[in-house]
């Protein structure tokens, strides 16, 4: 199954994060294919610390909550300081690693929503999306990552 993911840092040395976080989880599941590096604000809570992010295709056999608890020990291991704060609410980190699909199967249980269920929203994890895996379409809209990408653009333009 090809698993597509999105790494991000906005803490520290933003670029050595994401090799270190790239490194880890190559070592953990081998081939791996790498987008660009995007640059965003953060997403979800307020901060002065600008994010790179870049989307990373790996491929696996494992049942999506193996694949998690692979990459959440990775995230753990990678981070000074929990990604969340104690209320729940987003926090900066080192490294943020998330599952945003694998193939196009929907996946539902508490702890993994497959295809993430945010991802229509966030630029820096289309843009990525879009250039790893062009034809890949949304299991429930049934929009690529480039006509998802368009939506999103087309409403933060007010049209």
């Amino acid at each position: 199954m090809n698993v597509f993911l999105n790494i991000g840092s906005n803490l520290g040395n933003r670029r050595m994060h994401l090799s270190r976080a790239i490194a880890a989880i190559e070592k953990e599941f081998g081939f791996f294919e790498l987008s660009h590096t995007v640059e965003s604000a953060p997403w979800g809570y307020s901060s002065a610390n600008d994010y790179l992010n870049v989307g990373m295709m790996v491929v696996s056999d494992l049942a999506p909550e193996e694949i998690l608890g692979r990459l959440q020990k990775i995230e753990g291991e990678l981070n000074a300081e929990p990604h969340r704060n104690a209320d729940g609410t987003y926090r900066d980190r080192e490294v943020d690693i998330d599952i945003i699909a694998i193939d196009e199967i929907e996946y539902n249980t508490p702890q993994l929503q497959l295809p993430h269920p945010r991802m229509a929203e966030r630029r820096f994890v289309l843009e990525p999306m879009a250039e790893l895996a062009p034809f890949w379409r949304h299991p429930a809209s049934g929009l690529t990552p480039a006509e998802m990408l368009a939506t999103l653009e087309s409403r933060d333009q007010g049209q």
